[in-house]
């Protein structure tokens, strides 16, 4: 990747590869522990708790979490301890929470009533110092070093990454967790590959729709609020399914839509769903036919290499928009819900 990196959100699009490999060879230990631990307590489901790009990694999570592992992912919502002193009844599950920076006090409430409620607490945070690493029985650091622009990246691919380290460990799986391994490498070649379809698709949008499925769905989540947040463009994420429905109706001739289509039990569905969008007039780009994207050598992973090209597409959207990618007009890094 020779072009000169002119903002934070671009030199930390391209700093996820490191920070991926730092994380998991810091974490290897700890995902032991966590693999020993889910062994002894078999729990019934997992909860989670995250806001924003954290919740996508959650997102991400609950879909490897039920189609790798079989086992039930709900989650929580951070507001219902904090503002609504709810008591939850979370016997036979554990609570893994997602926050970079650690202090948002609504996922602390959720993380503190876990623990009143007796139940393992397990942190994803990229500060081990914060209150909610302090707090949970196990963080699992994401070593991504100081992130400066507004819009995240690298915290996002670091989170997201540790939630298949996580499901790669507790599922016991081989050529998964090989993959997960290899991340780093695989992400670095994701950073090559360029998606100038996208680019010219939504530099003069007003409106868009990103799609996914399974696993590809929460980085189409993802991929809309980042495009919300570093474009001022009005970006929604929908299921490759659920798009067909309600939403539909919003489609005429020459609406943008870009699709995540991983090589995945959804493929063929998702490819139906291109057809018939593309029959009312959408101008549709999508991975596997547009988009070329970096293997990674497992369909539960491929997601995570597709969002880290969208990165920095997303990045140079934002530059031809006229926006400044790293500090929008109304967001802070660190927002303090309660």
């Amino acid at each position: 990747m020779s072009e000169h990196l002119t903002t934070a959100m671009a030199r930390e699009t391209a700093e996820a590869p490191e920070a991926v490999a730092r994380m998991l060879a810091h974490n290897r230990d700890a995902l032991g522990e966590l693999a020993k631990l889910f062994r002894h307590r078999d729990p019934a489901f997992i909860a989670t708790c995250a806001r924003g790009s954290s919740d996508n990694a959650a997102t991400y999570f609950k879909y490897l979490s039920e189609i790798a592992l079989g086992l039930p992912c709900a989650s929580l919502g951070a507001s219902i301890a904090s503002v609504y002193e709810a008591r939850l009844r979370l016997r036979d599950s554990l609570l893994v929470t997602i926050s970079q920076s650690g202090l948002s006090p609504d996922i602390l409430s959720v993380q503190a009533e876990a623990k009143r409620a007796g139940i393992p607490t397990i942190a994803i945070t990229n500060d081990d110092q914060s209150p909610l690493a302090r707090e949970a029985d196990l963080c699992l650091p994401l070593c991504a070093g100081v992130e400066e622009s507004v819009t995240a990246t690298k915290t996002f691919v670091a989170s997201a990454a540790m939630a298949a380290a996580i499901i790669a460990s507790l599922a016991d799986d081989r050529t998964f967790k090989a993959a997960t391994d290899n991340l780093p490498a695989t992400l670095a070649n994701a950073l090559e590959v360029e998606w100038r379809a996208v680019e010219d698709l939504a530099a003069s949008a007003t409106s868009l729709y990103v799609l996914g499925r399974g696993p590809s769905f929460p980085m189409a989540q993802e991929a809309a609020l980042k495009l919300k947040e570093s474009s001022g463009l009005h970006a929604e994420a929908y299921s490759a399914a659920e798009v067909l429905h309600g939403p539909m109706e919003l489609i005429e001739e020459g609406f943008p839509v870009i699709v995540f289509s991983p090589k995945d039990a959804a493929r063929e569905t998702t490819a139906r769903a291109i057809d018939t969008l593309r029959a009312a007039g959408a101008r549709i780009v999508a991975t596997g036919s547009e988009l070329d994207f970096a293997e990674t050598g497992h369909p539960y992973l491929d997601p995570l290499s597709m969002i880290l090209t969208f990165y920095r597409s997303a990045e140079r959207i934002a530059v031809r928009r006229g926006r400044d990618p790293d500090h929008p007009r109304l967001l802070e890094k660190v927002t303090r819900t309660r």
